[in-house]
């Protein structure tokens, strides 16, 4: 029973850790183009060779 004092603000403290993280990585544009760099792999920057 004494463990579930430590355990649950620990568990409870890296929840918001991870939901504060995320809200940063989101904030600092993380997440603008996912599908970009994908796609970019597929796209021929150069002219057709002649």
């Amino acid at each position: 029973m004494t463990s579930l004092i430590v355990l649950i603000p620990v568990a409870l403290g890296l929840g918001l850790f991870g939901l504060g993280m995320f809200f940063w990585a989101l904030k600092s544009g993380q997440f603008d183009d996912p599908e970009g760099a994908a796609n970019r792999i597929l796209m021929d920057d150069e002219g057709p060779e002649k």
